[in-house]
């Protein structure tokens, strides 16, 4: 891959996917914003390995879900680099419980953070794209970050896999309305992605191997999976491609149960 001469906004980065894709980028020569929301030290690590591999970055906290913190961050992107050309748009939580057991609170801060936050951060990056000049050329690029969980139910996380369901068709919609102008817009889904958040599952051994029978390539998959894919998304070499997920998941989409005849 030859080197990006792109400005990346990055929510989320500081740590697991996130952090992978900001550190690909930088490390590709890109300028980074590392967005966090509470993990300050976390933020502080991606900036260091994006510096140590030769790239230039800023920290910059926001809650993704409050409009006026998302502003001011993309504002920012703008006064320290003097626009932007990608947003990754990739912060998102988990809040679990039982459907019935689910309470207001639970359901909402999820939706906030993983679907409101996503489109508070699209908002703001498709006024900016409008706004540079016709060049017949990509004006910019969002690639939204979804889940397998975007069209694969998961009981028990009901509010988590709406939230992705509702990312599909948000990612969609907006291509549609923005293509003509020159904006590209699309979704990476990834699957089981060893993170440390998940590390209790991809640690245990027994844990792991019940996970590996929903991955018919039988392993788990790294966050420097998913930013070669943002990486390609943000490039020229996709181009042509416009509202379309691409799934990095070793083929958790595939129904493995029917491997075997079913």
């Amino acid at each position: 891959m030859t080197k990006l001469n792109k400005t990346i906004v990055v929510t989320g980065a500081s740590s697991g996917i996130g952090q992978g894709i900001a550190v690909a980028f930088g490390q590709l020569g890109a300028n980074v914003l590392i967005n966090y929301h509470s993990d300050e030290e976390g933020a502080k690590e991606t900036l260091k390995q994006i510096n140590d591999g030769g790239g230039t970055g800023i920290i910059h906290q926001a809650n993704v879900g409050i409009e006026e913190e998302v502003i001011s961050m993309f504002d920012r992107a703008k006064e320290e680099f003097g626009g932007f050309d990608v947003l990754i748009n990739n912060a998102g939580i988990q809040q679990d419980n039982t459907f019935s057991k689910m309470s207001l609170e639970e359901w909402t801060t999820v939706i906030d953070t993983n679907l409101t936050g996503q489109f508070l951060c699209a908002r703001e990056a498709i006024r900016h794209f409008e706004g540079k000049p016709d060049t017949g050329k990509v004006k910019g690029n969002v690639i939204f970050m979804s889940s397998v969980h975007d069209i694969i139910p998961w009981a028990g996380h009901i509010n988590y896999a709406a939230s992705k369901g509702g990312i599909l068709m948000l990612m969609k919609s907006l291509a549609l309305e923005v293509a003509p102008q020159k904006i590209r817009v699309n979704a990476i889904s990834p699957g089981a992605i060893a993170t440390d958040i998940n590390e209790e599952v991809w640690s245990d051994e027994t844990k792991k191997k019940e996970l590996l029978k929903l991955i018919p390539y039988q392993r788990i998959g790294e966050a420097k999976d998913v930013a070669k894919a943002a990486i390609w998304l943000a490039s020229d070499d996709s181009d042509y491609v416009i509202g379309t997920t691409i799934y990095v998941d070793g083929g958790m989409t595939l129904y493995p149960g029917f491997v075997d005849n079913g």
